[in-house]
C-alpha cells in the first residue's frame, strides 16, 4: 500500500513538470492568477529552492512530507502579503540565494532535523520568496487571484521535489541516497553561484 502511494505521488509529480516548463514570461496573460502562477516558474533562484523543499521533506520522511512544504506555502503567503502591501523586507534577494545554499546543503549533507527546526527554517527563508513575489505584483491584478497563483505554483515545485526524491531513492535501492545528496550539493553549488553573482 505504501509503495502504491508513492508510486502514484511521483506519477502526479512528473506529470505537472510539462506545464511547468512552458509558464514562462509574456505568455498568456500577465496578471492575476496566470502572472502570479508563472512567477516562481521563471527564476531559477525560486525553482531551486522550492524543489529542494520538496527533497528535503522526502528526506526527512514521515509527517515532514507534507508539514514542511505546506509550511512554506503558509510562511510564502505571509510574505507575498507584505510585498504586495509594500511593507520592506530587508536583504530578500540575498535571502532567497542563501535559502537554495542552506536547502541544498541540508539535502547533501543528509540533515535529518527535527520536525519543528526544519519548518522554522523553511519558514523563514519562505518570507524572502513570497516577498519577492508580491513586490512584483503587477499594479492590475488581483491580489488574491495573484496570491493563489504562486501558491498553487510552489505547492507543484514541492510536489516535483517529493517525486523527484522518491524517483532518485527508487533508482538505486542501495545507492539512491548518495544521488539524492549529490543532487543537493549541485543545488547548493548553484546557490553559491547565485550569492555571488555568478549566475
Amino acid at each position: 500500500m505504501r509503495h502504491a502511494a508513492r508510486t502514484a505521488l511521483a506519477v502526479a509529480a512528473f506529470s505537472v513538470l510539462p506545464q511547468l516548463a512552458f509558464a514562462h514570461t509574456g505568455v498568456g496573460a500577465t496578471h492575476g492568477f496566470w502572472h502570479g502562477f508563472e512567477h516562481p516558474v521563471t527564476g531559477l533562484d525560486h525553482v531551486l529552492a522550492m524543489v529542494t523543499v520538496g527533497i528535503f521533506a522526502y528526506q526527512l520522511g514521515g509527517r515532514a512530507i507534507w508539514a514542511v512544504p505546506t509550511t512554506f506555502v503558509a510562511l510564502m503567503a505571509v510574505g507575498g502579503a507584505l510585498g504586495i502591501s509594500g511593507i520592506d523586507v530587508p536583504f530578500v534577494e540575498l535571502g532567497i540565494a542563501l535559502s537554495v545554499v542552506v536547502l541544498g546543503a541540508a539535502v547533501a549533507f543528509g540533515v535529518k532535523a527535527p520536525l519543528a527546526l526544519a519548518m522554522a527554517v523553511v519558514g523563514f527563508f519562505a518570507i524572502f520568496h513570497g516577498h519577492a513575489h508580491g513586490a512584483e505584483m503587477p499594479d492590475d491584478a488581483s491580489g488574491l487571484a495573484y496570491g493563489m497563483g504562486f501558491m498553487i505554483a510552489t505547492g507543484l515545485l514541492h510536489l516535483a521535489g517529493i517525486g523527484a526524491g522518491m524517483a532518485i531513492g527508487r533508482f538505486g535501492e542501495t545507492h539512491g541516497t548518495r544521488y539524492v545528496r549529490g543532487a543537493g550539493a549541485a543545488v547548493a553549488l548553484a546557490g553559491i553561484g547565485l550569492v555571488t553573482g555568478i549566475l
